[in-house]
Formats: structure tokens, C-alpha cells, sequence
């Protein structure tokens, strides 16, 4: 277990605009190197889905007080 000077220091080092910039760098390099091992795989390149669809609105009846 870790003093609580440590864990003092470690949390107001998380809560640095630097480490949310070298958070968002790894993740980017982890994400790059996955796309390229699934593409070397012989994986095919993820397709652009709709990611919700809009319905038109249903009639209103009698029956629906809505």
C-alpha cells in the first residue's frame, strides 16, 4: 500500500491536461496497431453503419391520447 502523499500526488498528476494528452496518444497508437495486425490478417476494414434511424412518426387514432 502506498502512502497518502503518493496517492495525493498521483491523483493531481491524472487530473493534468498532460496526462489527458499522453492518455489520448496511447490510445491512438494501441488503435492504429490493432487496425494494422486485424488488417494484416486478413481482416476487412470496418464498413460506416448508421448508428440510429429516424421513423416517422405514427398516425394518431382515437384509442391513443398521445
Amino acid at each position: 500500500m502506498y502512502s497518502n502523499e503518493l496517492e495525493e500526488a498521483f491523483s493531481n498528476f491524472l487530473d493534468r491536461h498532460e496526462y489527458d494528452e499522453a492518455e489520448a496518444a496511447l490510445f491512438s497508437i494501441v488503435r492504429l496497431s490493432f487496425v494494422a495486425g486485424w488488417l494484416a490478417a486478413g481482416g476487412t476494414p470496418p464498413q460506416a453503419e448508421r448508428v440510429f434511424e429516424l421513423l416517422p412518426p405514427t398516425p394518431k387514432t382515437k384509442e391513443d391520447p398521445l
